[in-house]
């Protein structure tokens, strides 16, 4: 199955209502961790944004289920950007 990257972008105007619903955010995407579609997840180091590697049929699939992310939901998203990547090497191949 294709890997999907999500990048999120944030803006600062936002980050205190982020700060409310993350425990949410990461609930969510803690179950789709367990349920192997998110590969691995985590913010940037200066707060912009954040990467999600998500295991998915395309990239339609993959914005479909991301409709249902909290932050999203709440309007806390300023950019998604969703990109079909093909790792060649690495943890992310499949055997």
């Amino acid at each position: 199955m294709p890997v999907i990257a999500v990048e999120y972008t944030y803006s600062s105007e936002t980050a205190a209502a982020r700060d409310e619903v993350r425990p949410d955010h990461r609930a969510w995407l803690s179950g789709l961790v367990d349920a192997g579609t998110v590969l691995s997840t985590g913010p940037y180091a200066d707060g912009s944004g954040a990467l999600i590697l998500v295991s998915a049929a395309d990239e339609n699939a993959a914005r479909a289920l991301f409709e249902a992310d909290p932050f999203a939901r709440a309007g806390l998203i300023d950019g998604a950007r969703f990109t079909e990547w093909r790792p060649i090497m690495g943890a992310f191949v499949s055997s």
